[in-house]
């Protein structure tokens, strides 16, 4: 993420320091700088370290060539035609070559060592200053050395006859201040060039100094810190899951909440999502692929409202809010609402049995008023004698009980199948009746206004699975919907008080995928929608003992009835 820090807290006065700056940009732009002249200090060194030497074998070079051409057979003939000479044909040839190549001086001497050339015309007769041994020998000699016009490049090279026998040798000299001239006269030139590429260096760490200034909104190394130590704060304080995602849609990061929500761990961070969730709604919802404000979806048995904001930088940030709570209790509501409708009715229809039972009374049919009261009494005690005879779970026969009395307000007929047994055996009783309960509520809606209105329920047991049904004889479910209808959040019809629909049906798969099972919709051979879903091991292996405290007086009602 890339949050946006405006108005953080300045002081109004500062008092000017000098020394290391405290703003990000600052430190960054004296860094590039330092590292910019360093690097143009040391390549200018590193340069001009062999520039010296390379100088100095050139001009060695330069003198050896112009020894090797001054030293031919017709120069050597010059030193058997009498003594050494300022007017001879040796001094005269090595004067021409001097003045043509520039050299500073070149000089001919025969095998004794005696010069019989020199730009000084006193030193021709004498021994030359330096060894010449070597060249003597026959062998060509560079070298950086001092003589009578002191400090110079040397080229040496023996002197032949046309018949190869060496008479003498030949010695050039290259002025060793003009190769110091050219190492000074290349400086300049080196200094602009790296002073060039040390301005054009500040330049660049100047932009990159003020792009990074505006990225980080001025902000110091210790703001930056401080930021981030509350933002962390913040993620992992929050009761509220966060979920960070970079613009190819993997998790950038994800707080303790979140981890909570979507029963994930920390290695989940910067793995694609819907590899980390899954295909299904909640790794749409969080991927932008379903767009919209407070959406729901489930996650196992987590109910989730969940939030999308887009980022500057392509990315994204999920919020999710655990709403699993909230909704139980939002059933809770409706199912006490719907019981006090059910008593509310009970109430009304017992008024107006007590007003006709007042009637016979006072018109003293006293035989019609006892066969009222049977009759009125034995329609009760035999829907709730059907439920317990089928449904041995006290919770679940409780459920349909009550049910029971709300279809019949409703003008629906709410019947358990003949083949319907369902022992006391169920290893988490509020997981069927959670099940159940939805079920029978949708087919109620369906059927609600129908003719021969119907709820139809049946419970099998194969195991320790339970497979349960609930037909209704509403219009049925399309079957390109029979999918659709389990999908978190969909429904077609209006939003209670208390929050969103569309989660029933999508509790109800989840629970049975949880355990492994399936939940499903098809069309009710009479009409109407048959769900069908099945619990593996919804059922223990034993069953389940009587308590000691069961009063023995229900086992003579049983048999009475």
């Amino acid at each position: 993420m890339n949050p946006v820090r405006t108005g953080f807290p300045r002081p109004l006065t500062r008092r000017r320091r000098f020394g290391w700056p405290r703003r990000v940009f600052a430190q960054v732009l004296l860094m590039q700088l330092a590292v910019a002249t360093g690097v143009t200090v040391l390549a200018t060194g590193l340069f001009l370290a062999p520039l010296s030497a390379q100088l100095d074998d050139q001009a060695m070079r330069r003198a050896l060539a112009i020894a090797g051409t001054t030293a031919s057979p017709r120069l050597a003939a010059g030193l058997t035609g009498g003594p050494p000479s300022a007017r001879g044909p040796v001094q005269t040839e090595a004067e021409r070559v001097r003045a043509a190549t520039g050299a500073e001086y070149v000089v001919v001497m025969d095998t004794r060592g005696v010069r019989w050339s020199h730009p000084d015309p006193v030193q021709i007769g004498r021994v030359v200053s330096t060894d010449p041994s070597a060249a003597l020998a026959g062998r060509e000699v560079m070298e950086i050395d001092s003589g009578t016009l002191g400090r110079s490049a040397r080229g040496k090279v023996p002197l032949r006859d046309a018949d190869g026998r060496t008479v003498g040798a030949v010695s050039v000299g290259i002025e060793y201040d003009s190769v110091r001239d050219r190492l000074l006269g290349a400086i300049p030139g080196l200094l602009a060039h790296a002073g060039g590429a040390l301005a054009v260096g500040a330049l660049a760490a100047y932009l990159i100094s003020r792009r990074l200034q505006r990225q980080t909104h001025d902000l110091a190394f210790s703001d930056i810190s401080a930021l981030l130590a509350e933002r962390e704060a913040m993620l992992h304080g929050i009761r509220e899951g966060v979920v960070a995602l970079d613009r190819t849609g993997s998790v950038r990061l994800m707080n303790d909440e979140a981890q909570r929500l979507l029963g994930l761990g920390p290695e989940a961070a910067g793995r694609p999502l819907d590899e980390v969730l899954g295909r299904g709604r909640t790794a749409d919802v969080l991927a932008g692929r379903v767009t919209g404000e407070d959406l729901v979806t489930v996650r196992g048995h987590r109910v989730l409202i969940a939030n999308r904001m887009p980022t500057d930088d392509g990315g994204a940030v999920a919020t999710l809010r655990d709403r699993t709570e909230l909704e139980h209790l939002g059933r809770e509501l409706d199912a006490t609402r719907g019981l006090i409708d059910a008593l509310r009715a009970q109430d009304h229809e017992h008024a107006n049995r007590m007003h006709t039972l007042l009637g016979l009374l006072e018109l003293e049919m006293h035989e019609e008023a006892v066969e009222f009261v049977t009759e009125v009494v034995g329609v009760h005690r035999a829907t709730a004698e059907q439920v317990t005879e089928k449904v041995h779970d006290p919770l679940l026969a409780a459920l349909l009980v009550g049910k029971a009395t709300v279809a019949a307000e409703r003008g629906v007929s709410l019947r358990l199948a003949p083949d319907s047994l369902l022992p006391d055996r169920l290893v988490d009783p509020r997981e069927l009746v959670t099940v159940v309960g939805n079920l029978v509520d949708n087919a109620l809606d369906a059927a609600a206004g129908t003719p021969d209105a119907r709820v139809g329920v049946s419970f099998r047991t194969q195991g320790r699975t339970v497979v349960l049904r609930v037909s209704d004889s509403g219009p049925g479910v399309p079957e390109e919907r029979r999918e659709l209808i389990f999908t978190e959040g969909w429904t077609t019809k209006a939003p209670p008080v208390h929050g969103k629909r569309g989660l029933g049906l999508a509790l109800v798969r989840r629970l049975a995928e949880r355990r492994g099972g399936t939940a499903t919709v098809a069309g009710d051979p009479d009409g109407g929608a048959e769900f069908a879903v099945v619990l593996p091991d919804a059922l223990s292996d034993a069953p389940a003992e009587v308590p000691s405290d069961v009063p023995a007086a229900l086992e003579p009602a049983e048999e009475a009835r």
